[in-house]
């Protein structure tokens, strides 16, 4: 038997995996009420923004993906906010910058995690407001223990906040430090707002989605959008220095409506894998299997060859994120023509002849360039900023910038995350990968009578014009969110996710060829030596390419990792547990036996269930 840090939860009643404990027990809780797959995720999502509240926050985003067994396969739920009517390009260019910042107002695309929340709950959940949002409402009022990540952030940015923003000092400086770990933090402002919208979604008589809607209108047009709208209103420190308010109104949270929407789907080795949309990044990992299917046999996950394989492929699928991922129409065509495009694009990007061709681009030889290819004979472009080093950037920038994401050096900095996973079966088979992320407490300024902050999606949109992901306003910012559903006879099997900006699908890949290949259970998979490219324009300013770089534990083996080096990667040895914060559930739809894992990195992952 293969040691494990854990055992693979298993039973027919329930499971829940989560990037916090807390979120897990609290999902948990609302299995045990008769709540289902969905109430239950609702429940954990918000519990997520208060005790992960340097990785995610109300004011930030939200992909799902949804499946029951007795439904159409799977469902797409997209929380991504647009970029707001105001935030052109030249309203950035008259301001002096030639990137949208990495923190503050003006980096705000419309909060979409909260309307996705409630679409979630009004469509597929069968609880009400009150219900689902007690636990969270609990934990801000009443305190949870700090996280030793959120006060290494909280320490990190607190002159940003002394000096620039006095509402986020004021909520996460204590005399002007920042909250012990393991201390009890109570944001009482957030729960404040959490009660008054569990106030709004509680009117005697009203049916529950009626309920549901009179909290969302409290949120898009009522109290809540009104506050948002007098705060973007004054002007506040950006990274780069400029001191300008945002552009985010209240008439951009009104016309703002989380979707439902298909997946992208792949055939893999009898799976189906969906994905989200080209809004998002989740097509890469379609692209990168299919390569996989296309070509030669990858090789063991602890080998050189098929480490070096699969990095080699990533880098290819990476290159045509950055070329052909986005949601902005080509100046000049309408939204409709640029839907049909789109849906054209990706038919060519995952097709057989295509994976074949990229295929034949991977060498014995680490690649260090960036390569887009050329689907449907195509001709890729990139913006001119894209393709710059980590070398030329010069100097540190600020820590309130960029993707808090994994440290590469554990030693240095423990493992934390940029964002939060959850994914919850049920005993009905009901089951959802959701990926919360954005609105974290050092993104910008903190509206004190809210109690949180709003996200800095824009960052991944280029100013730039002409481009799949240019700054347009009413597009989608291309986000790195990821959440994975894995079918077998359009019946939902695995669950699955992980925090990481742009690594989340390269985690994602390691597991699910451990997994569903080489025949490791969920937790031995997680457990399992991670690693990751960085061999690509980045999504998180400074937006750089960091050539031939592969960063990986050293778990992998000096045999393994020397090996790699002398193929040309850039090894860059992470420690043994600094990489991947995966969670998973799974489900057999024959006996309808559960299961489920959860990360041990970091040590505040959990996976509960019976």
């Amino acid at each position: 038997m293969t040691f494990t840090t854990r055992p693979t939860l298993q039973g027919t009643f329930g499971m829940v995996s989560s990037t916090h404990w807390i979120a897990s027990t609290a999902a948990m809780g609302i299995l045990e009420r008769g709540g289902n797959a969905f109430d239950a995720a609702v429940c954990a999502g918000f519990v997520l923004h208060v005790v992960e509240p340097h990785l995610n926050g109300p004011g930030g985003d939200l992909p799902a993906i949804v499946s029951n067994p007795g439904g159409v396969g799977a469902q797409v739920l997209c929380g991504q906010g647009p970029a707001p009517i105001g935030a052109t390009a030249t309203h950035f260019g008259e301001a002096g910058m030639n990137v949208v910042p990495g923190s503050g107002l003006l980096a705000a695309a419309v909060p979409g995690a909260f309307d996705a929340w409630m679409v979630l709950l009004r469509d597929r959940g069968s609880m009400r407001v009150a219900e689902v949002l007690a636990p969270a409402e609990h934990y801000a009022r009443h305190g949870h223990p700090v996280l030793p990540a959120a006060s290494r952030t909280i320490d990190a940015v607190r002159d940003v906040f002394a000096t620039h923003w006095p509402t986020s000092a004021q909520a996460w400086l204590t005399q002007g430090r920042a909250p012990e770990a393991g201390s009890l933090h109570r944001n009482v402002a957030w729960a404040d707002t959490v009660a008054a919208l569990i106030a709004e979604g509680s009117s005697p008589g009203a049916t529950r989605e009626q309920q549901i809607e009179a909290t969302r209108r409290a949120w898009s047009s009522g109290f809540v959008a009104e506050a948002i709208h007098e705060f973007v209103q004054a002007p506040y420190w950006h990274s780069g220095g400029h001191v300008l308010p945002g552009v985010l109104t209240g008439a951009d949270l009104s016309a703002y409506e989380a979707t439902w929407e298909a997946p992208v789907l792949l055939d893999w080795h009898g799976y189906q894998v969906a994905k989200t949309g080209l809004w998002g990044q989740g097509p890469a990992l379609l692209q990168m299997l299919a390569m996989g299917a296309a070509g030669s046999p990858t090789g063991s996950m602890d080998s050189v060859e098929g480490v070096h394989s699969v990095a080699e492929r990533w880098k290819l699928a990476m290159a045509d994120r950055e070329a052909w991922y986005g949601d902005s129409p080509v100046p000049g065509t309408s939204r409709a023509q640029w839907s049909a495009e789109r849906d054209h694009l990706l038919t060519d990007l995952l097709s057989g002849d295509y994976a074949r061709m990229r295929a034949t681009q991977v060498t014995d030889t680490a690649s260090h360039t960036v390569r887009p290819g050329h689907p449907g004979e195509r001709t890729p472009a990139m913006a001119a900023l894209a393709l710059r080093a980590a070398d030329d950037m010069g100097a540190a920038r600020s820590a309130s910038v960029g993707e808090p994401t994994v440290a590469r050096t554990a030693a240095i900095n423990p493992p934390g995350g940029d964002t939060c996973h959850v994914d919850v079966v049920d005993r009905w088979g009901n089951m959802i990968a959701a990926t919360p992320s954005g609105g974290w407490l050092q993104s910008s300024p903190t509206i004190p009578s809210l109690g949180f902050a709003l996200g800095t999606r824009l960052q991944m949109m280029w100013l730039e014009q002409g481009l799949p992901s240019s700054l347009v306003p009413g597009a989608r910012p291309r986000t790195t969110l990821a959440p994975t559903m894995v079918l077998r006879e359009a019946r939902p099997v695995l669950a699955c996710g992980s925090p990481g900006g742009d690594q989340q699908d390269q985690w994602q890949s390691v597991f699910l060829i451990r997994h569903l290949m080489e025949g490791a259970t969920l937790q031995e998979a997680i457990d399992a030596p991670m690693f990751h490219t960085l061999s690509f324009p980045s999504s998180f300013d400074p937006r750089v390419v960091e050539p031939g770089v592969l960063v990986a534990e050293d778990r992998l083996g000096e045999t393994v990792l020397g090996g790699l080096e002398a193929r040309g990667h850039v090894v860059q040895r992470a420690g043994d547990w600094a990489l991947s914060r995966m969670c998973a559930v799974a489900r057999d739809p024959h006996t309808g036996l559960l299961s489920a894992g959860a990360n041990p990195r970091g040590m505040q992952g959990y996976a509960v269930g019976r």
